[in-house]
């Protein structure tokens, strides 16, 4: 199994499968809707010319092409991963001001204080 380890910008990814069935459908009901169009002025435009020609093959072949472009999916080669590290570049630190270097080493103590009231649980 191939394993990524730099970790994917959120911005780099391919649309969620859901939108691009979606997409996928208006395109093929805009296509349907024209066919439709087309099949309803063959009929009705009058007088006869070579318009009606185009009206019927829109009709005729609008479904095929409905189709194909229904069945095209996403490319999912043309998305790059974008590390989020290279993305966001953090601002530099101020330098700190030089502090004087104590003599002796550095002791840190903790003082503890006796509970005031006794155990907070039921415990014995």
């Amino acid at each position: 199994m191939k394993t990524n380890r730099a970790a994917q910008s959120a911005t780099s990814l391919p649309k969620a499968p859901r939108e691009d069935a979606d997409s996928r459908f208006a395109k093929y009901m805009v296509m349907m809707g024209i066919r439709i169009a087309c099949f309803i002025a063959m009929a009705v435009v009058t007088p006869y010319g070579w318009y009606t020609f185009v009206f019927a093959a829109g009709a005729i072949f609008l479904p095929y092409l409905a189709v194909i472009v229904a069945n095209v999916g996403q490319d999912a080669a043309d998305t790059t991963a974008i590390s989020p590290e290279r993305a966001i570049e953090a601002p530099r630190p101020a330098p700190a001001p030089a502090a004087a270097a104590p003599d002796g080493p550095v002791v840190i103590r903790i003082a503890e204080t006796p509970r005031l009231g006794g155990p907070r649980d039921e415990r014995p």
